[in-house]
This record gives structure tokens, C-alpha cells and sequence, in this order.
């Protein structure tokens, strides 16, 4: 479990939840042996990354035009492996 220093600014949220997500969360975290704000955090990092490089690829479509399937799935397939 990762503590935090004295120097990190840290901001109280409270959140509503379904009660199976709420639960699906606890496990989770308990799974991966952290506390449920540390894993809604890394949830959060991983969401936020995902909407930059969602940007950065949108961006790329519009100067050179879309990605074709055979891009695509050579892509699908070097990120299973």
C-alpha cells in the first residue's frame, strides 16, 4: 500500500456507486492490495491516459487520414503479445 508524504496535496471526493460496483471496486482493490482510493486513483490515471492517447490518435487520423483494418490488427495483435 503506497503512503502518501506530507508534501502531496491530496482532495477529499465522495462518490456514488451501484452497490455491485461499489463491491466489484473493493474487491478489486483488495485483490491487487491497495485501499479503494488508491485503486479509483490508478482507475482514474488509466481513464485520463486513455482520453490523451484517444486525443493524439484523432489528431493523427486527421492529417494522415484513418487507420485500415490491416493497421488495426496488426496493432491488436503486438498489444496481446
Amino acid at each position: 500500500m503506497k503512503k502518501y508524504d506530507s508534501l502531496m496535496s491530496v482532495e477529499r471526493l465522495t462518490v456514488s456507486l451501484e452497490s455491485e460496483l461499489a463491491e466489484a471496486v473493493r474487491e478489486a482493490a483488495n485483490a491487487e492490495s491497495l485501499n479503494v482510493s488508491a485503486w479509483m486513483a490508478q482507475a482514474a490515471h488509466r481513464e485520463l491516459s486513455s482520453r490523451g492517447l484517444r486525443e493524439v490518435v484523432a489528431e493523427w487520423e486527421a492529417a494522415h487520414g484513418s487507420f485500415s483494418e490491416k493497421e488495426l490488427a496488426g496493432a491488436r495483435k503486438k498489444l496481446r503479445a
